[in-house]
């Protein structure tokens, strides 16, 4: 028997039983559409995170109070119990560290933003000093950025993201007008360009303005992050990195031997942690899939089984027409495979579909790498030669003589 005569015959099997068919193909396709639902997700989410970060930079690193990513109540409530960074050693860091290109400081809060009888909530709000606009890749899409005299002189001048333009300002041309933010009039001098949603959330909802006016307006002792870059490779980054090091150890009085109580991060840093979390996910995720998988390959067993005692008969009278047990074999693991491998296209095919559609709802981003569709019909196609082989090695042992007497 031809490779060819064995596929037609599965399909003429699998179409003869449309409905069985049909249901034995759901583990399959759920078990497929899991894995490459969590691989387009946690793809999009690593490709998110590395544009992100990119835009401050490689050579960029920060030092704050606390870890970006907190894993457990006591690390928290130890980064609680460590001092708080202030303006003083930003100005430090800025004169003290030689390797150090450009030096800026961020405060943030969230707030409520008024215009003409127009609110906004939960807006964040930025305080910035001027060099903060390079650190942090803002691009400025109308007007100008910061000076280092918006700073100095503490001007009540702000710059917005585009949800301020769009839900408070509306159409009219957006520079010079006054906006309140917590009851303290701002001029509107930039507006940021567009950023997009991210999980849902707006990434345009935002308000710059000058870190000392910040400071005047909600006290000093919020913890400032520090940013810094550092060019010229690794070489220079690490050196940038360790005078900021010994700066802030010796304005903290931290001794010899004890470990830092601040935190240096690189985009290294960020990326190793996400992709951490992000590997946990997939493998809970994952784990989750492969039991759909093994459950729908055990239907496909049982449904297999089935077809060799509805089929005892026909194979009696193929093999005393000469086929070879070989052939016989081939042709079951051909049926099930190709039954399995279906429920893998459909699979694929449902998994993208909810990836995309929780791309458009919740705004979580994805991407579809082509491995991960090649990987989702091996293990489809592999679910269904695997628990095939049972069935049709029992088939392909059948006695002709006794298959023959089997009734229809």
């Amino acid at each position: 028997m031809s490779i060819l005569e064995a596929f037609k015959l599965a399909f003429q099997s699998l179409w003869g039983n449309k409905m069985r068919s049909i249901l034995t193909l759901i583990g399959v396709v759920m078990g497929v559409a899991s894995v490459i639902m969590v691989l387009t997700l946690v793809q999009g989410a690593k490709k998110y995170i590395s544009t992100k970060l990119s835009g401050y930079g490689a050579d960029v690193f920060t030092v704050n109070r606390m870890s970006s990513v907190i894993l457990s109540a006591d690390q928290y409530f130890s980064y609680q119990k460590r001092k708080i960074i202030r303006m003083e050693d930003y100005e430090s860091i800025k004169e003290a560290c030689t390797e150090c290109n450009e030096v800026g400081a961020m405060l943030f809060k969230s707030t409520k933003v008024v215009y003409n009888g127009h609110s906004s909530n939960n807006t964040g709000v930025r305080g910035y000093t001027a060099s903060m606009m390079s650190l942090n890749n803002l691009d400025i899409a109308l007007g100008r950025g910061f000076t280092p005299a918006d700073e100095e002189h503490a001007f009540h001048s702000c710059i917005v993201g585009y949800d301020i333009v769009d839900n408070l300002v509306g159409d009219s041309d957006p520079l010079g007008k006054e906006i309140r933010v917590d009851g303290i009039p701002f001029t509107i001098v930039g507006v940021g360009d567009r950023e997009g949603k991210t999980l849902g959330q707006s990434q345009d909802n935002w308000v710059a303005i000058p870190i000392s006016v910040y400071q005047q307006i909600y006290g000093y002792n919020d913890s400032v992050d520090i940013y810094a870059r550092a060019s010229g490779g690794p070489e220079v980054m690490t050196m940038a990195e360790d005078q900021a090091r010994v700066i802030m150890r010796t304005r903290r009085h931290v001794a010899p031997g004890q470990p830092d109580d601040f935190e240096i991060q690189t985009n290294d840093t960020f990326l190793d942690i996400a992709n951490q979390l992000l590997g946990v996910f997939a493998w809970v995720v994952l784990g989750l899939g492969s039991i759909a998988l093994v459950v729908g390959g055990v239907v496909i067993m049982n449904i297999m089984l089935v077809s060799v005692t509805e089929r005892t008969r026909e194979i009696g009278v193929r093999k005393a027409l000469g086929a070879k047990q070989r052939d016989v074999l081939m042709q079951f693991l051909i049926e099930s495979a190709s039954l399995a491998g279906i429920g893998g296209v459909f699979g694929i095919l449902m998994g993208v579909l909810v990836g995309k559609l929780i791309t458009v709802f919740v705004g979580f981003p994805t991407a579809v790498p082509l491995w991960a569709v090649f990987l989702g019909l091996f293990l489809a196609c592999g679910v269904g030669i695997f628990f095939g082989v049972y069935p049709a090695s029992k088939a392909a042992r059948l006695d002709p003589v006794v298959a023959l007497r089997a009734e229809m």
